[in-house]
């Protein structure tokens, strides 16, 4: 009762005015129409391989006939349930989060857009195109088949869903653009599967729907921040703005507490004074937003106070309450500083940071993000390329959970450190059969280097190789004495040794091994036998000087002969006895075998070859042209490797170098490239069927793949060997036709491998030729019976004598098997087992050879831990060297580290077998990303938040660093609520916060737009999408919006009444509304000049389709190459702008592409939310190679302006006045360009202000060019109309700030970053001279004579500022300290006007010079604090400005009185002293301004008049559409 006494009291003092509650609201919708659930869905399970994808088509194949008789909801629940079929419960969750941000949309609108550059013929629902013909009807298809060879093949993309058909290249390929699950769809499909199954045809589905909703849909996944803006200089528009009334949706806003009342529990508690409820929350809020500055001394705890707070609230509320702290941070400081902060808090996270400050490098006010030990970098990644890895996890995790390995042992699997594929194996270069010529460590010859590893850190001029007395680099040529290239080889080696190169040459010579063969029949034999006598009379490098000397007799193209031989041996040994030397029976021919054993051994290519620290040398790089530039380089590069080994103190002054080598992880006993090649499929183990039945062939054949080898898994046999612990690591499966000789020897050498190896053990699987029956499985019934019955020992060494050859011709002579047993085998019990064996489930083998291992009957395999090898050719040998290599290759993967793992779960012998082999194919298959960190904390009582997954579910890990008062909490807290919702997380959330803060830390509000499920109405209809609500803001400061979307997104203003730039809640009655609109999709990318290495600057690239070939074009940046193209989802075609760059340059490679890299038309398909990055390599054209894209005599001129400007295609609708004319007359045409930039309605009044004061001083026709990045809405409606009155032509120009360069977070310093950084990518390469002109400024002179003016060979022209005002000289920042000193006898300038020589500005570079300089400079936050301003001014060392004369720009504040008779140019610059506002200052220092401001608000209400008559015409003859329609258009 006393409550509700108290709430009446309060109540009755707060006054009846109910106005609509404020706040703002920013929305970003696609371009492109929505696009049907149903396709989206396809999509995604499309990423799980073609197979599921067809077999999901088929299930949905007349899905849509129930969109019409359902509600919309029931329609998406259907379509979950059919994909369901195909997918776990982890991926439904991860599919409605997909589904929920729209994120394959782009890969359906892809699609649509392909099929609309076909085009569609009329009134079509779906359509075929064979070989570029089309048609609407299943009919036709044969007849268009008939003639469809002679056409070209159409092309076909990447992710092209291709029916999984018989394979073959020479037949048709037939296009299907259809909805799925439509009727049409059906008809068309069943008659193409059915001819793709035959054979006849390749069927190729691509998305289309006939006729796209016009419906936009909104987007999700990014940022919208409103900043608190200083209002030290009054900058708002005071034109009143009428807006359409929107309400604001606040019932999700009642839940939290306001000074101690808890309003959601009240109104539920008297819902009879819900209303006066609602007006007291609001006044208690507005008493306490009062957004009083606090003291600093109340600032600085306040991030550990916010950390108290969210660790003290129940744990389900923490995230939210600290996205709500993070979020509204502004108007919550001051309830944060009465918090108290416990000690023992303190401490812990003190501890904490020293401890991650260590190992990981996190420091106090980070924020890190680790899903499963995976760094998330926020900067980087996006709600889309989250899900990419949380899908990604996702096969792992439920791999593993299925497995069994659940809890604490999940996290230790996954951060088994795999070793990556390594694509350079080396050989071991510990053999005896290597001659070595020299020894750079025992040699007399480099007695004077220096010995000690510690030389390597020594400094040395680049390009120096260092003199140590080590074996570090060493070279192994194996030659055929007798071959041409071995001539080239011997004399290189020479050179290499006679400069003293610090190379360790070695010999493999491999010559006929045959005994008969003597010295005067073969040269090669002859040569070797020479080289022994000499090494034996003298040593061993005699022999090789003399063997160098030799071979100087020979002349290069020529051979090695036995003359030459015999008579050097004359020549130089005049008393030996050649016939002992050379002869049959030779002293001298002792080890002539092993070098060719040794080349045998090793599996490499063919001579000859080279071994660099025992990495073989490719083919084409062994060309002793090239050789020695290639030795000299590996020399460099292997240097910084052993310089970090040195650093790291992995090699020390005791290791022996060459040892130290040879134990690296990539040294192999022999190179067998099916072994070591990186391109590795493994089986997947991961399934649990229902039954594990091979009996019943049937049966087994009805199982899917996965099943099958599971099945295979729980029943197969083995040969073991195992360690002391009973467990094998490595467990191979030998596949073949023992009936064969090829099967047999495979199993044998495989079994003698065994016996020599621990820790290994063997399955057999048969793969008979035939159908399989008694006769042709007898041999491998007899080992499975074999394994049956006999303890392991008895059964291999009795399978061993079955597999000679003399047991096979026994047996085919008729010997009983009973016949072949061995001593000590219960005969009985073999026999009984050998003839009961039935052949089914031999059957259901050859079955899983097919159809899972893609083996022909009859076709050997072997499979190690789940990795397939072959299937092997008939000849091919697979030898107990290569079973030992492959041991070694699965062992180092990541086999022994899983061993290890599943040894501490202490499980049985053969259970902890088959695990290690399913976990590491589960492990090696997955794609190997970055490294997992193991992130955890000393303690984690008062610091750390911890929320425990669902029991017996799969689990992520999810490790959050963050400070809770950040940009960075902003987003993750948003980040993890929607994790939270769409899987299973064990989160920790630390509390990383900073100490004695002494500014606020943060300065916005900021909302992230995510949601973790498709939202519906009550009425069951999809709800509008999400948007960005902002309720309960304080009304004082003035706001302005920011859209931050992920990098490859450019988004715009669309609509909104209100000035976005300047929010005033005060003076807004009712809700803010921004819509803004995806319009572009990035295309970035790389240049290089492939014959200078240097990006070719002023190349210009256009992107479009087949039918429009020219859409948008850009120029290549000389920083890093980058050139950025706008785009949108669908394929693409990028080519070299015709003119000079075609002319020029031609396309040479390219990366990242969607066409084989030759090939000349670069094809790229944009179909997600993420950047796409390629690279493209280009080259002059051999007869221009003295050409140069920039310069001056041969520019041909008139290309440029016909066609539409760089980066910006041209808007069509809003092109103002001139007319296109023709290439000729335009170029010549005289043209005065401004550039300008603006963002808000004030200073867009004041730009169209200062465009008229251009236009009133000149007779020169004049174009006018704006930064579109920030225009607002309403300025892209009116400045057409503006155009057309005054007769001026203008473009719209935007670029995106490119992801390299240092980013700025503040909206006037990312404009102002615009005015300078972009000028040389911003214009086409056409316009010669451009005028930036400030938007508060008033021209009052011809700005021809400015663009004229000489500028002395410097890029640019800029004002200096006025000294002529007295009183402000305490203001001049720039005659001062560092200004002072930098500038020396130069003046500081005004970035209000400039003219740029655009020409100059590129050639000398001047756009990649100031970048760089910003680049430096940006990291620091103090510098640059005019950055428009600063920079130029700070650069003009490196890049001149010419001083313009002072009447070009006057500004009251710095210039006296006397001065502004004579001024061309009055800028309205800010006063320090006096801070007057804009407006006042703009109508009493230029009496001008007035008249052309009513002038131009005139024009714009006669231009809103005429629009609304339009308006009110459409609304006569309304249109009524059906509501019912337009619910069902959701989907």
């Amino acid at each position: 009762m006393r409550n509700i006494i108290v709430l009446s009291l309060l109540l009755l003092n707060v006054h009846h005015v109910l106005s609509a509650p404020k706040g703002v609201t920013a929305s970003l919708k696609a371009k492109w129409s929505m696009t049907p659930f149903l396709l989206e869905t396809s999509e995604f399970i499309g990423e799980d391989g073609n197979e599921k994808f067809w077999l999901f088509v088929d299930t949905v194949k007349e899905l849509t006939v129930y969109k019409h008789g359902e509600s919309v909801r029931s329609y998406y629940n259907l379509i979950l349930k059919k994909a369901g079929q195909f997918l776990t419960d982890l991926q439904v969750y991860l599919l409605k989060f997909a589904l929920a941000l729209r994120s394959y949309s782009p890969a359906v609108h892809a699609s649509q857009q392909i099929a609309s550059d076909e085009p569609p013929p009329e009134a079509c629902a779906a359509f075929v195109s064979i070989h570029g013909q089309h048609s609407c009807s299943a009919k036709e298809i044969k007849k268009l088949l008939k003639a469809a060879a002679g056409r070209p093949k159409p092309y076909l993309y990447k992710n092209d869903h291709i029916y999984p058909g018989v394979n073959k290249t020479d037949v048709p390929v037939v296009i299907l653009y259809a909805e799925i699950g439509t009727k049409k769809f059906t008809t068309f499909h069943k008659v193409l599967s059915e001819k793709a199954d035959e054979g006849k045809l390749i069927y190729v589905l691509r998305h289309f729907v006939a006729d796209p909703k016009p419906r936009k849909m909104l987007l999700s996944g990014y940022g919208v921040e409103l900043a608190i803006k200083s209002t030290e200089y009054k900058a708002v528009d005071d034109t009143k703005v009428t807006d359409s009334k929107a309400v604001m949706n606040s019932e999700d806003d009642n839940n939290d507490d306001v000074q101690g009342f808890l309003f959601g529990t009240l109104k539920k508690s008297h819902p009879e004074i819900q209303e006066q409820l609602t007006e007291l929350r609001r006044h208690l809020l507005e008493s306490t937003n009062d957004m009083v500055p606090l003291k600093v001394w109340e600032m600085q705890d306040l991030s550990f106070q916010a950390a108290a707070r969210i660790m003290s609230v129940p744990k389900f509320d923490s995230l939210k309450l600290m996205r709500d702290l993070s979020q509204n941070f502004p108007g919550k400081a001051r309830s944060l500083t009465r918090v108290a902060v416990k000690q023992e808090m303190r401490k812990e996270i003190e501890e904490n940071q020293k401890h991650l400050s260590e190992t990981i490098g996190v420091h106090p006010g980070d924020g890190e993000l680790f899903i499963n030990g995976l760094h998330i970098d926020l900067d980087i990644h996006n709600p889309f390329s989250i899900l990419d890895i949380l899908r990604g996890e996702a096969r792992v995790l439920e791999g593993l959970h299925n497995l069994g390995i659940k809890g604490e042992h999940q996290g230790k699997m996954l951060k088994l450190p795999v070793n990556a594929v390594d694509d350079s194996y080396a050989l071991d270069i510990r053999h005896p059969a290597i001659m070595w010529i020299n020894d750079i460590e025992n040699d007399p010859v480099y007695r004077s280097w220096p010995t000690g590893v510690q030389e390597l850190l020594r400094a040395t001029f680049p390009g120096v190789i260092r003199q140590i007395r080590r074996n570090f680099f060493n070279l192994v040529l194996f030659l055929d004495p007798v071959r041409e290239e071995s001539v080239e080889l011997v004399k290189l080696a020479e050179l290499f040794y006679k400069h003293k190169i610090p190379l360790r040459i070695g010999f493999v010579f491999v010559v006929n091994t045959k005994d008969e063969i003597d010295g005067f029949s073969d040269a090669g034999v002859g040569f070797y036998r020479l080289l022994n006598y000499i090494a034996d009379e003298y040593d061993l490098s005699q022999a090789l000087m003399s063997m160098l000397s030799l071979y100087n007799t020979v002349d290069v193209g020529e051979t090695l002969s036995v003359d030459t031989v015999s008579a050097y041996l004359k020549r130089k040994f005049p008393k030996a006895n050649a016939e002992r030397i050379l002869g049959v029976e030779s002293e001298y021919d002792d080890k002539r075998q092993d070098g060719a054993l040794f080349y045998k051994k090793s599996g490499l290519g063919a001579l000859p070859l080279a071994l660099f620290n025992g990495v073989p040398l490719s083919p084409d790089e062994m060309d002793p042209d090239e050789l020695e530039t290639i030795i000299l380089q590996r020399i460099m590069d292997t240097t910084t490797t052993f310089q970090r080994a040195v650093f790291m103190g992995q090699l020390t002054e005791g290791s022996d170098v060459v040892d130290y080598l040879m134990e690296q992880a990539n040294v192999v006993p022999r190179m067998n490239p099916l072994i070591l090649s990186t391109d590795r499929q493994y089986l997947d183990f991961t399934a649990k069927p229902v039954v594990d039945d091979w009996e019943d062939t049937t049966m087994f054949s009805y199982l899917d793949s996965r099943d099958k080898t599971a099945v295979m898994a729980k029943r197969m046999k083995y040969f073991t060997n195992s360690d002391e612990d009973g467990m094998s690591a490595v467990t191979m499966w030998i596949v073949g036709d023992f009936e064969k000789v090829s099967g047999r020897k495979l199993l044998l050498n495989a079994l003698k491998h065994v016996k020599a190896s621990r820790g290994v053990r063997v399955g057999v699987i048969d793969n008979p030729s035939g159908k399989p029956s008694g006769d042709n499985t007898v041999l491998y019934r007899a080992i499975w019976a074999s394994l049956l019955t006999h303890k392991n020992k008895a059964a291999a060494e009795f399978v061993q004598k079955l597999l000679s050859e003399e047991s096979s011709q026994l047996l085919q002579q008729g010997t009983k098997m009973k016949h072949l047993l061995i001593q000590g085998m219960d005969e009985d019990a073999f026999e009984k087992k050998f003839n009961t064996l039935e052949v089914d489930f031999v059957r259901s083998q050859q079955l899983f050879c097919r159809e899972v291992l893609k083996l022909n009957p009859g076709q050997g395999a072997v499979i190690s831990n789940g990795r397939k090898l072959g299937p092997f050719e008939e000849q091919e040998e697979f030898t107990v060297e290569d079973f030992h290599l492959l041991e070694k290759i699965t062992l180092s993967g990541s086999a022994e580290k899983v061993k290890a793992k599943v040894k501490q779960m202490g499980m049985k012998p053969k259970h902890a077998s088959d695990l290690v082999m399913k976990v590491d194919a589960l492990l090696a298959a997955a794609p190997k990303g970055e490294v997992r960190r193991d992130v955890h904390f000393i303690k984690d009582s008062h610091s750390v938040l911890r929320l425990s997954p669902r029991e017996n579910e799969v689990f992520y890990d999810v490790v959050a660093i963050v400070d809770p008062l950040t940009r960075e909490a902003q987003k993750m807290s948003s980040l993890l609520i929607a994790l939270s919702q769409v899987v299973n997380v064990r989160l920790q959330l630390f509390m990383n916060c900073r100490a004695k803060l002494s500014e606020m830390p943060l300065k916005s509000f900021y909302r992230f737009v995510l949601e973790s499920d498709v939202t519906f109405l009550a009425n069951d209809t999809v709800s509008p999408g999400p948007v960005a609500r902002f309720t309960e803001l304080p009304e004082s400061p003035l706001l302005t919006l920011n859209m931050i979307t992920p990098e490859s997104w450019m988004v715009q203003a669309v609509r909104s009444p209100h000035d976005l730039d300047n929010i005033h809640l005060q003076e807004v009655s009712g809700v803010v509304t921004a819509e803004y609109e995806l319009e572009h999709l990035l295309l970035e990318g790389h240049c290089f000049d492939l014959s200078t290495g240097q990006p070719p600057r002023g190349l210009q690239f256009t992107l479009g389709m087949s039918r429009d070939p020219l859409m948008y074009d850009t120029i290549v940046m000389a920083n890093l190459g980058y050139f950025q193209l706008k785009a949108n989802p669908g394929a693409w075609t990028l080519r070299l702008r015709k003119g000079r760059s075609e002319d020029i340059y031609q396309i040479l490679t390219h990366d990242g592409t969607d066409s084989p890299a030759d090939a000349g038309d670069v094809i790229v398909v944009l179909n997600s939310f993420h950047s796409k990055i390629i690279k493209v390599r280009v080259q002059k054209k051999a007869e221009k190679i003295n050409e140069d894209l920039l310069s001056e005599n041969s520019e041909s001129k008139g290309i440029w302006d016909s066609i539409a400007s760089v980066w910006s295609t041209f808007e069509k609708s809003i092109t103002g006045g001139g007319s296109k004319k023709d290439d000729a007359e335009t170029q010549k045409e005289d043209v005065l360009n401004i550039f300008s930039v603006a963002s808000g309605h004030l200073y867009e009044r004041f730009l169209r202000i200062m465009m008229l004061s251009v236009l009133r001083h000149t007779k020169t026709p004049v174009k006018f060019w704006f930064l579109k990045n920030y225009l607002s809405p309403s300025f892209k409606e009116t400045i057409s109309h503006m155009a057309e009155s005054y007769g001026f032509q203008y473009e719209l120009v935007q670029y995106k700030w490119p992801r390299w360069l240092h980013q700025q977070t503040e909206k006037q310093r990312i404009i102002w970053g615009y005015k300078i950084l972009f000028l040389d990518v911003l214009f086409p390469l056409a316009v010669d001279k451009i005028i930036f002109v400030d938007a508060d400024q008033i021209v009052r002179a011809d700005l021809k004579e400015l663009r004229d003016l000489d500028l002395e060979g410097a890029p640019y022209g800029y004002t200096p500022f006025c000294d002529s005002r007295r009183e402000m000289e305490g203001y001049r920042f720039w005659k001062s300290g560092y200004w002072a000193s930098h500038l020396g006898h130069r003046k500081y300038h005004i970035s209000a006007l400039y003219v740029v020589d655009l020409k100059k500005f590129r050639k000398i570079a001047a756009g990649d010079r100031l970048r760089g300089q910003y680049q430096a400079l940006s990291q620091d936050p103090n510098s640059l604090s005019n950055l428009d301003q600063d920079l130029p001014n700070n650069m003009i060392h490196q890049v001149v400005i010419k001083s313009l004369p002072q009447e070009w720009l006057w500004c009251e504040t710095w210039c006296d009185d006397a001065s502004k008779v004579t001024a061309k140019t009055i800028d309205l610059c800010n006063n320090p002293k006096t801070k007057e506002p804009k407006l006042t200052a703009a109508a009493r220092i230029v009496p001008e301004w007035v008249e052309y401001d009513s002038e131009i608000k005139q024009l714009l209400r006669r231009v809103q008049g005429q629009e609304e008559a339009a308006t009110q015409k459409q609304t006569r003859s309304p249109s009524q559409h059906k509501k019912v329609d337009k619910q069902r258009d959701e989907l």
